[in-house]
């Protein structure tokens, strides 16, 4: 990436948790179909590179590092999330439960970041403390994301894939 220091991996993970906060708030502010068909859109794209991103790089360098039902929860909020995100991708600001899925992934997102970024027993902190190189996993990831975003802006943001969900399939 063209930045003269690379954030560290949970500086990237929380300025994508602010980023996508701000745009929910936007969300829950705007006014007429088109706004927010647009923001939906990009927080759908977001959620999915970061989520990406996350269970690519961060989640595995995590593991036997962290309490392991707290990893194992994060997965499973990330298939729930992708559901929702599949369906408001497939959907659209007419339809009926258009405005109450961004709202509930809004939510679902609120309490996923709330435990990655608890000061003593959430995920990022325990990361820290067990001594994972985060400016190595922050340019991997940077990488990745940079990557990703490339692809997305030709191809579109693709279908997420669910790891734990087994339930119908998102396609």
């Amino acid at each position: 990436m063209p930045n003269d220091k690379t954030m560290d991996a949970v500086a990237l993970l929380k300025a994508d948790h602010r980023k996508v906060e701000d745009l929910f708030a936007k969300f829950e502010a705007a006014k007429g179909d088109g706004k927010k068909k647009a923001l939906a859109e990009q927080i759908c794209m977001e959620l999915t590179i970061h989520t990406k991103i996350e269970e690519d790089i961060f989640y595995p360098a995590c593991e036997g590092a962290i309490d392991e039902d707290l990893l194992k929860e994060a997965y499973v909020e990330h298939d729930g999330a992708k559901v929702l995100i599949a369906e408001i991708e497939a959907g659209g600001p007419d339809d009926e439960f258009y405005d109450a899925k961004v709202k509930v992934l809004s939510e679902m997102i609120e309490h996923h970041v709330k435990e990655e970024e608890m000061r003593v027993e959430g995920m990022f902190s325990q990361a820290r403390k067990a001594g994972l190189d985060m400016d190595d996993l922050g340019e991997r990831m940077a990488a990745e994301k940079a990557q990703l975003m490339a692809d997305y802006k030709v191809g579109g943001t693709p279908r997420p894939e669910t790891s734990t969900f087994t339930g119908t399939a998102l396609a």
